[in-house]
């Protein structure tokens, strides 16, 4: 991958309390010409909220709000709204991310969470929110993403039972059934310590582009990639061998959890994939890749 010459693109505001300490792990959306981000924001409650920024290009940011665009209102999401991803289906965009009930060490202090706003009121700027519902109730659970088709009439999610991605369905987004496990970690790999989605899956026309984050026993985070069949998601057909991203850059090794980057998002910009990755969980930067170099030979 080719890191973009200006990350970080987003750092934190210091006269923004709910901004102060770190802003990272984005999910984003290309839609009426401008790239739209939603952030991770963490301030001096230490509380995760989500700020909005927008790009004419993916890199320069041209508006950044100067308040939280969602932040927590229910118990179970008490001490936190955390890395959000994005997938817009059927006029809407459906929103997953991690709800922090506690922060006591509690094995159910985090779960999945979902929500809904339009793609109109989305890239308006109005954050009229729809309810916020918990598919897996009292689990312990990250790293959601939802496919943007249905397949086979149904939705499509894939999420994390530490340490593997797993896949769900559902009819109505509320009940979700036919748990399985996917992917899992590798010994002695890159990735052998646990695995996680990065964004939702982008169709490239064969296949879905998954980029996925994996840990090694040293905690260091590292992007990787695979291509999903297009009619059934529990079947890999590719997965690369080594990552396509690590840290290098001091942004990314030096920062409140080090030698870490973590994408929640990817969009494609005139035929460019540009991924949203948080650099050691304090900056927001990217990253472009190169569709060809994964699919050549694999499709």
């Amino acid at each position: 991958m080719k890191r973009f010459s200006g990350n970080p693109i987003l750092r934190p505001i210091s006269h923004h309390p709910w901004e102060s300490r770190r802003v990272f792990n984005a999910a984003v959306l290309h839609a009426e010409g401008r790239v739209h981000i939603l952030y991770r924001a963490v301030g001096d409650d230490d509380i995760s909220r989500l700020g909005y920024a927008s790009s004419p290009d993916g890199y320069l940011i041209e508006h950044r709000s100067p308040e939280p665009v969602f932040e927590p209102s229910i118990p179970a999401e008490r001490y936190g709204c955390e890395d959000p991803r994005v997938t817009p289906l059927d006029g809407e965009c459906l929103m997953t991310y991690t709800a922090l009930r506690s922060t006591d060490g509690n094995i159910n202090a985090f779960q999945v969470a979902l929500t809904r706003i339009s793609l109109d009121d989305l890239a308006s700027g109005r954050w009229r929110w729809g309810e916020r519902l918990l598919p897996f109730p009292g689990i312990r659970n990250k790293d959601a993403v939802i496919f943007p088709a249905r397949i086979g009439g149904r939705y499509v999610m894939y999420h994390r039972i530490d340490p593997v991605i797993c896949v769900s369905y559902s009819d109505d987004l509320k009940r979700w059934f036919d748990l399985k496990a996917v992917a899992e970690p590798r010994p002695d790999r890159w990735d052998c310590q646990r695995i996680g989605a990065a964004g939702p899956p982008i169709d490239i026309g064969g296949a879905w582009l998954f980029i996925y984050h994996g840990s090694d026993f040293g905690n260091v985070y590292r992007l990787g990639v695979m291509l999903i069949d297009r009619d059934d998601p529990e079947h890999i057909l590719y997965r690369s061998d080594e990552p396509i991203l690590e840290p290098v850059e001091s942004y990314e090794h030096f920062g409140k959890v080090p030698n870490v980057v973590f994408s929640c998002g990817s969009v494609i910009v005139d035929d460019e994939l540009l991924v949203y990755y948080g650099g050691a969980d304090s900056v927001l930067c990217v990253a472009t890749f190169d569709l060809e170099e994964v699919v050549k030979g694999h499709l």
